[in-house]
């Protein structure tokens, strides 16, 4: 009977280290982190995330008593390690993943609605990127039920907002009042106000937004036929506005060059009369008047018989 207890007792002890050292060995991959929890509660280390420089710089007074998750103990890549029968652990991917903005687990649809400052309904779609953030696991993995869904929500309740006060920069020849021209024209800037919008999702849910791309956005069929219509007599407009400013500037050049021309011809023929005087008045400085009256007397003698003759004629 001892015998029989005491096989048995070594029978079960071993079956209990064979468990444990197969379910309780454990690597976590070069692309993983991992976070152990003992009946339950998270392994956490010293501070909060609103203490973080970086994750609290993101949020406001009000937002970090919202969002004050605690630090917890990230597993790095590498094992073997071991934990015991009554921890569990949580594998978290730290690749960049990519999902549309058109997801959501409870609906499915192909774009997000979203209304102009003229109150144009438009269809938007895009992709955003997005990783859990390893300084703030805590709540990606127990602070929000579905974070990439959280993630998902929040960007588009800031892209609504965003869209329904946009204002582009003023230009030559724009249409008044017409928002989707702005929107479609400055894509790259919306994504830029996003991504920097949305930085503070790494502090609230755990999630950093690596990038935004609104690929885009659509006004409804009749109201896109009266906007192509309305942008081709726009660039009509432009066009022969360009073309009158281009003919105009050629007449002005023209202008300006026969000028120049006739400035250049009046120049050339009043140099020699000119240089003419000086030497006439060189030679009455130099004391000889009786030379200069001389050439004056000869000088006018062509101009007399011209004179004579024209007389003659009359």
């Amino acid at each position: 009977m001892i015998t029989s207890a005491f096989l048995g007792l070594i029978l079960g002890v071993g079956l209990a280290a064979l468990i444990t050292l197969l379910f309780g060995v454990y690597s976590i991959g070069p692309t993983e982190r991992g976070v152990l929890t003992t009946f339950g509660r998270v392994q956490r280390t010293p501070g909060n995330t609103a203490d973080d420089p970086q994750l609290g710089s993101l949020l406001t007074d009000e937002e970090k008593l919202r969002y004050n998750y605690p630090n917890v103990r990230v597993i790095a890549q590498g094992g073997p390690y071991f934990k015991w029968p009554w921890q569990r652990l949580y594998k978290v991917d730290m690749t960049i993943q990519t999902v549309d903005i058109t997801w959501d687990p409870d609906i499915t649809q192909d774009s997000i609605e979203a209304v102009t400052k003229d109150n144009l309904t438009v269809q938007i779609t895009g992709q955003i990127r997005w990783r859990p953030c390893e300084r703030n696991l805590y709540a990606y993995l127990f602070g929000v039920a579905h974070p990439a869904a959280h993630v998902v929500g929040y960007f588009i309740s800031v892209l609504r907002d965003r869209i329904a006060t946009f204002h582009g920069e003023a230009h030559e020849g724009a249409v008044e009042g017409v928002s989707i021209n702005d929107l479609r024209r400055n894509l790259s800037l919306i994504n830029s106000f996003m991504e920097e919008s949305c930085r503070k999702t790494a502090a609230r849910y755990g999630v950093d937004l690596d990038a935004a791309l609104i690929t885009n956005i659509d006004p409804p069929s009749d109201v896109d036929e009266a906007l192509a219509s309305i942008n081709t007599t726009q660039n009509q407009v432009a066009a022969s506005i360009s073309q009158a400013k281009a003919d105009a500037d050629q007449r002005l050049k023209m202008a300006e060059q026969a000028v120049q021309i006739a400035l250049n011809r009046a120049q050339a023929e009043a140099a020699p009369l000119l240089e003419l005087g000086k030497t006439m008045q060189a030679m009455h400085d130099q004391g000889g008047k009786a030379a200069l009256d001389s050439y004056l007397r000869n000088a006018s003698l062509p101009l007399r018989e011209k004179a004579a003759q024209t007389i003659l004629k009359i």
